[in-house]
């Protein structure tokens, strides 16, 4: 399999969420919710902080398109502690916003971190195309306070450690 036992294989998994809940605000929505798969699990970021599940294991199911975003040599304990330091300061459930800081912003973040690569940009540039438009900026206030956290993942957060 891999040439090197130290590498990981890091996965961008995509969900059209415009199919499920979503549908009442397409064609406005964001369209994609996005996570990382690595290490043999599933991490995306939502309105309650960074969580994670084995890969599909949200409500939303399996992913409608998988991107191989390469490999990483970064271990496991090493991500952890990066994601533990990112769920309690830039991404806490409090900083979610919509549009502006939200799933996408999460896994091109993290995407870099491991692979030295970003995320297809047709993801991150959606929501500024979005709000350009007057429609956009008419419900941006109702859509900056809408929160996607998809049911069934484990909330990432490094309070079980504190005494």
């Amino acid at each position: 399999m891999n040439q090197h036992d130290s590498t990981f294989g890091v996965q961008l998994f995509i969900y059209d969420l415009s199919r499920g809940m979503a549908r009442q605000l397409s064609p406005i929505m964001l369209g994609e919710h996005t996570s990382i798969v690595v290490y043999g699990e599933e991490f995306f970021y939502g309105g309650a902080g960074i969580s994670s599940c084995p890969p599909g294991g949200t409500m939303l199911g399996p992913p409608d398109t998988v991107v191989e975003l390469g490999n990483t040599e970064v271990t496991e304990e090493i991500f952890m502690d990066y994601l533990s330091s990112l769920g309690e300061t830039t991404y806490s459930g409090d900083k979610y916003r919509l549009f502006e800081h939200n799933c996408n912003t999460f896994t091109n973040e993290v995407a870099q971190f491991l692979t030295g690569n970003k995320i297809p940009s047709y993801i991150t540039d959606l929501p500024s195309e979005v709000l350009s438009t007057p429609f956009g900026q008419v419900l941006r206030p109702i859509l900056d306070s809408i929160h996607i956290a998809p049911p069934g993942g484990n909330v990432i957060s490094s309070q079980n450690n504190h005494s």
